[in-house]
């Protein structure tokens, strides 16, 4: 049995090396972001639950605690997310396939790709992969069904916000949130706590 000529086997294994690469990243990331949760005691400590005074009153609460536990309030979304999925197995099916689409043909493809005798270029690809994802979250009730999901723990996460009195404790613990998704940076760019500026 022949060989593979060098050039395929440097394809493979700098293909091989960026899905390491990725994946070792997306895991430090995660690592690193729910290193930063606080405790669920103290998020569903019922002690601390009271009727905000007006609606001035439930926005700042839920700025407070959004600065706080937003990481727990994350993992509660995603949590939503991944249990309407569930309970819904074609969309499920439908987003793996997206998924496992995109990862072999961005991730694990070492040669162009061809279909029917014909070669695509890598923007070719892009194009398909872009149209079908629109299809298929768009165009199927998959769509909704992650908007109706995150809805429903955008509505709840609100709801915790604003009955859950905030400690005087968290505004000398938050710092500098810098964007919705801030957590996801690395801990070298994170920015200077307020109390510092002063």
């Amino acid at each position: 049995m022949a060989n593979p000529p060098p050039s395929v086997n440097l394809g493979v294994s700098t293909q091989n090396s960026a899905a390491r690469i990725f994946w070792s990243r997306l895991s430090e990331t995660s690592r690193a972001a729910l290193s930063k949760r606080r405790p669920w005691f103290e998020l569903l400590d019922r002690s601390s639950f009271a009727k905000p005074e007006s609606f001035g009153e439930a926005t700042s609460r839920i700025r407070k605690n959004w600065g706080y536990f937003r990481i727990n309030y994350v993992v509660f979304l995603l949590a939503v997310v991944a249990l309407s999925l569930v309970l819904h197995p074609i969309s499920l099916f439908l987003l793996c396939v997206l998924l496992g689409a995109w990862m072999f043909l961005y991730l694990y493809r070492t040669e162009q790709l061809v279909l029917f005798g014909r070669q695509y270029s890598e923007r070719e690809v892009l194009a398909i992969m872009t149209v079908l994802t629109i299809v298929v979250v768009f165009l199927t009730n998959v769509g909704s069904l992650l908007i109706s999901a995150l809805m429903i723990g955008a509505f709840l996460v609100s709801l915790h916000g604003a009955f859950k009195v905030p400690d005087d404790l968290f505004l000398d613990d938050q710092e500098s949130a810098g964007g919705f998704l801030s957590f996801l940076s690395g801990p070298g760019s994170a920015q200077p706590s307020v109390s510092s500026l002063v």
